[in-house]
């Protein structure tokens, strides 16, 4: 259902991205395949350690960002050092405000009700509306970008997804845009997932790619797989 927070502490946090450089800190954690500490993050912005280790602090107590400890030798006991502080995504979705509130989350998780016992042309209609959705961003991307390459990872970040290029060319999503109903309606959200991408991967004539099922923990439930991939 929807998320009970507060106004004030949703406005909290979207203030808290305002400032320039916090945002770009926040992205760039989000955005990588693990953890990450002051020193890498500082280095990633070309910025001072204890400014990044501000407002990497203030992102943290805001609830935006994880944070764990860990030995960068990564052994334990006596002269292995003291823990250093890495930082990762957290769970909350992205901020959004409206003022007064608007309750999207509610009728999500009514719609999402709704499908779990719909009727299979009812399943496959929202598919296709799904799919003739990505079609319609795959179009968009082409337009604003020079090469496919740059396209699909344009239309996948503007909808809420955080691509990783793998070695063989697989794109791992590392955020699903609706996992907030994913522990209850898994089913329904990952076929909606993969319709939307299908339509965007469908769309771009090169590279040749296509969306399929890859679950993994912290990703989303479907990658983009180029068509030389064999499973």
């Amino acid at each position: 259902m929807d998320d009970p927070r507060t106004s004030e502490d949703l406005l909290g946090r979207a203030a808290l991205l305002v400032e320039p450089v916090r945002r770009r800190l926040y992205e760039f954690v989000v955005e990588q395949a693990g953890p990450v500490d002051r020193d890498a993050a500082a280095g990633a912005l070309a910025i001072g350690r204890p400014l990044a280790a501000f407002h990497l602090d203030r992102l943290a107590a805001a609830g935006l960002l994880h944070v764990e400890f860990r030995r960068r030798s990564g052994r334990s006991g006596p002269g292995a050092g003291r823990p250093a502080k890495f930082y990762r995504a957290s769970a909350i979705d992205a901020v959004e405000v409206s003022i007064p509130a608007r309750r999207y989350g509610l009728a999500a998780e009514l719609f999402a009700d709704g499908l779990e016992s719909a009727s299979a042309a009812t399943r496959d209609a929202v598919a296709d509306a799904a799919r003739g959705y990505g079609e319609r961003v795959a179009c968009a991307a082409r337009v604003s970008e020079a090469d496919d390459t740059g396209a699909v990872l344009r239309a996948v970040q503007e909808h809420g997804y955080e691509p990783q290029v793998a070695a063989d060319g697989t794109i791992r999503l590392r955020n699903c845009p609706f996992h907030a109903l994913v522990a209850e309606h898994r089913g329904v959200i990952c076929a909606t997932n993969l319709a939307l991408l299908s339509g965007i991967a469908d769309s771009l004539p090169g590279p040749r790619l296509h969306a399929e099922r890859r679950d993994a923990e912290g990703y989303c439930c479907v990658a983009l797989v180029p068509d030389s991939v064999t499973p």
